[in-house]
């Protein structure tokens, strides 16, 4: 006779799974998608949605394949309860429901639900949240393309930022700029354009932008960045506790910029747990909005350090002093930039005399305009920004920032070495982010599984180093007895 329960491992991951969450909580999680008297009798819930987590736990490339190794894997057949001589489900049956019947709903319950379970057990720390991006390949030929002209999408905070412009352009004398709630365009009214007027400046007026558009997957993006190849993918923003639990995920187009992105993760992450008091992101998130959104939020941005860009061999960015009393900067020479105007992106300007530049001995570390005009921009919410900056030498948040490398960097690390996420088979936006949560979603569980093995059984935990010790270190000798 031979027992299923006796050929998987007492230590198996599954069995530590098994232990750690009640599963029957799925048949209320997708009750209302299933009807009682009506058709013939449908594979348990509990069992496909087990099938997809050994998929994401073990890496495994696709349906196809986890059907097949849970055809002929032991511990895979004891998790899902069936014995040696049962059938298991076809990859069809599996692909069909969670393509047409599962929805995205159904896969946030999930994501949801073994989050909780983690808050439950006290395993959460959301004090400090880590915030960052990775790309993910998609299923996508990159010679297929097609370029196409679509609309800028408008930002989040343009009303909050025009209203401030316009307040600010007033203080200083200056006209607001007009506001047409037709379109919902926060800029000036424009004049009729030339007939000489290029192509670019047209469409520029118009709103517009060219993107290279892919043909197999076309809610794909190109992905741009660095020495990394070009390729339409996707990008998964993701928050992560200290402990390296997921949070929020929230799936974009691969040329979506990681600061565009931050404002729904970030509503998110802060409408599930008020408690964030620290966020913690690259210098890509440091941007006037996002620190002025932050620190508006009784919470602090914990960042890195941002190389301005200024002109190339010439003077340092921090020779030119803002000078808050008078409202003007006082460049290298010792001369003033008198405030010009507040464009509508929200910077003032300040512009040098020409007169004094002419004469000026370091002009050619300053500028190379031919009016001899030097043009500073500060943004109206630099104030943020330096907030962010004195953060960044306080020790408690320069150790914070430290701890990326361990937290999100290693999520994005074990998510593409251990469980297949350096590419994706699905396309389409809503396909690729169900993919992505259930598969943090597994890890969450495998982290908590684990943690709560070691807290359960310590005991074991120290066996191998026990082993270890009493076989590979030595007994000292001493000299005298």
């Amino acid at each position: 006779m031979v027992w299923l329960d006796d050929l998987v491992p007492k230590e198996h991951l599954l069995r530590k799974i098994d232990a750690a969450v009640d599963f029957d909580k799925i048949y209320e999680m997708v009750e209302e998608l299933y009807c009682e008297d009506n058709g013939r009798p449908s594979i348990d819930p509990v069992v496909l949605v087990k099938m997809v987590l050994i998929q994401h736990l073990y890496g495994l490339p696709s349906l196809r394949r986890t059907a097949a190794e849970v055809e002929v894997n032991v511990a895979y057949r004891w998790f899902l309860g069936y014995s040696l001589q049962d059938e298991t489900p076809h990859f069809s049956t599996l692909s069909y429901n969670f393509k047409h019947r599962f929805t995205s709903e159904t896969v946030d319950k999930i994501f949801a639900w073994i989050l909780n379970a983690i808050a439950e057990a006290g395993y959460l720390s959301p004090s400090a949240v880590f915030i960052d991006g990775t790309h993910i390949k998609a299923n996508a030929n990159n010679k297929k393309k097609i370029q196409e002209e679509v609309p800028v999408a408008s930002k989040r905070y343009a009303k909050e930022l025009m209203k401030e412009v316009n307040a600010d352009r007033e203080e200083h004398g200056k006209k607001p700029f007009h506001n047409d709630d037709d379109d919902n365009n926060d800029t000036p009214k424009s004049s009729k354009p030339n007939k000489n007027t290029s192509k670019k400046k047209l469409a520029r007026r118009k709103k517009m932008k060219t993107v290279t558009k892919s043909v197999t997957d076309p809610e794909s993006g190109l992905f741009v960045k660095g020495d990394h190849k070009r390729q339409f993918a996707y990008e998964a923003h993701t928050a992560c506790d200290k402990h390296g639990y997921i949070l929020e995920t929230v799936v974009t187009p691969g040329n979506v910029h990681d600061s565009v992105a931050f404002d729904d993760l970030y509503d998110k992450v802060t409408e599930k747990f008020p408690e964030v008091e620290t966020v913690v992101a690259d210098s890509a998130y440091k941007t006037p909005h996002i620190c002025k959104k932050v620190f508006d939020d009784n919470r602090v941005l914990s960042t890195a350090y941002k190389r301005p860009q200024t002109m190339k061999d010439g003077h340092e960015w921090w020779k030119y002093v803002y000078d808050e009393q008078y409202d003007c900067i006082i460049c290298p020479e010792y001369n003033t930039l008198e405030y010009s105007t507040t464009n509508k992106d929200g910077y003032r300007e300040y512009k040098s005399n020409p007169e004094i530049c002419k004469n000026c001995p370091t002009r050619y570390l300053c500028t190379h305009s031919k009016d001899c005009v030097k043009v500073v921009q500060r943004h109206i919410w630099k104030d943020y920004e330096e907030l962010a900056d004195d953060a960044r030498y306080t020790p408690e948040y320069a150790d914070l920032y430290k701890r990326r490398k361990e937290t999100i960097e290693r999520v994005f690390a074990d998510a593409k070495e251990k469980h297949a996420m350096r590419y994706t088979h699905y396309r389409g936006l809503a396909q690729v982010s169900n993919w992505v949560r259930l598969k943090f979603a597994a890890m969450n569980l495998k982290k908590f599984a684990n943690r709560k093995w070691m807290d359960n059984y310590p005991s074991n935990s120290f066996d191998f180093i026990l082993f270890f010790c009493s076989k590979y270190v030595k007994t000292p000798t001493h000299a005298f007895a």
